[in-house]
């Protein structure tokens, strides 16, 4: 005899429970009248279980996220989800038109949460998402990428002073896992009016897929999905650990001119190493850009043309040098971290 369960509300429907389905979402339309929907897909369970969103696209032009969350979506293992998945696989549906970070209205979507009804435009979409998604849930994956010319080290962002994200954050999996405070207005900064911790999967660059940085998200959504006993626990020899960040800091470009990166992401930099030299189109003026501290690069630009105060490296202070070099390997050989019966297609090359 199987657990009954109510069916789940969401965008005006009822989900009944042993079922998935796709729900839009209706948001303001566009001038020409035509209408604008955010697809949600709702996997409830059979099962009592917690209720999880993983969301992506929250930045219209970080797509690694929207296809992590496709390839969830298509596993086996769905069938078997104990409580609620919620998996919004584009939150900014108008910058993802538009191959944009940005809304329409030239705002940052994260950093206009939890919105107003009444609100601007990027309010109005912060509220629909926060009142129909996150409100509903008892936790949250919000999957990122750096922006556009930037790369990020595949990493988690989260307060790991948080007695119930700590070990979440941990579960995941990521090579690094960086405690830091959530800026003001995101999504990972308002739980606190919501009551569900949501944590941050950072990795790749804006309008690109990266395979690597897509299976260990798609792989840490799982770790963190068994972790809360949603899916059966995985056979195969456990993940790495994270090596926790306490802190991080950007190197900013001392002039404006010409980068020539020295330093690649994911290198183990020691302190006062040269990350990369900035000099002016003719070379009469070289200034050096050093590494603050023992640590790794978790991010970094990838455009050599910048402006004085331009962030280049992002350096991530830790001393657990072992246990990241063996992420790192990994990473640098392009050796596959998706359990193989995961792997229903080819890799994106």
């Amino acid at each position: 005899m199987t657990d009954k369960r109510q069916a789940f509300p969401i965008g005006g429907q009822l989900v009944p429970a042993a079922t998935r389905r796709s729900v839009n979402l209706s948001l303001p339309g566009l001038y020409t009248n035509d209408p604008v929907s955010m697809p949600v897909h709702v996997i409830h369970g059979r099962h009592e279980g917690p209720i999880v969103f993983v969301s992506a696209a929250v930045h219209g032009d970080e797509i690694n996220g929207v296809e992590i969350i496709r390839r969830l979506l298509r596993l086996p293992q769905m069938k078997r989800l104990y409580g609620t998945l919620l998996a919004v696989p584009i939150v900014n549906v108008f910058g993802f038109h538009n191959r944009s970070r940005y809304l329409p209205d030239r705002r940052d979507l994260n950093r206009s949460f939890p919105g107003n009804v009444s609100g601007s435009m990027a309010g109005r979409l912060g509220h629909v998402f926060m009142s129909e998604i996150v409100r509903r849930a008892d936790f949250g994956i919000d999957l990122h990428t750096a922006a556009v010319h930037r790369d990020n080290l595949p990493q988690i962002r989260a307060d790991i002073n948080d007695p119930i994200l700590e070990p979440l954050a941990k579960a995941f999996s990521a090579p690094v896992l960086l405690h830091s405070a959530a800026p003001a207005g995101s999504l990972r900064g308002s739980d606190a009016d919501i009551g569900a911790p949501v944590m941050v999967y950072q990795a790749g660059e804006a309008l690109r897929f990266e395979e690597m940085s897509i299976q260990i998200g798609l792989r840490g959504v799982l770790n963190v999905l068994r972790r809360l006993s949603m899916l059966p626990a995985s056979k195969p020899k456990p993940s790495k650990p994270s090596a926790v960040l306490r802190s991080s800091t950007w190197q900013r470009a001392p002039q404006s001119g010409i980068l020539r990166a020295q330093t690649k992401l994911g290198s183990m930099v020691r302190k006062g190493e040269t990350l990369g030299v900035v000099a002016d189109p003719t070379g009469e003026s070289e200034m050096p850009l050093e590494a603050p501290y023992d640590g790794v690069v978790i991010g970094r630009t990838n455009l050599p043309l910048v402006f004085e105060g331009e962030a280049l490296f992002h350096v991530g202070r830790t001393r657990q040098t072992t246990l990241l070099e063996q992420h790192l390997d990994a990473l640098h050989e392009g050796t596959s971290i998706t359990p193989p019966e995961l792997i229903e297609e080819p890799p994106i090359v």
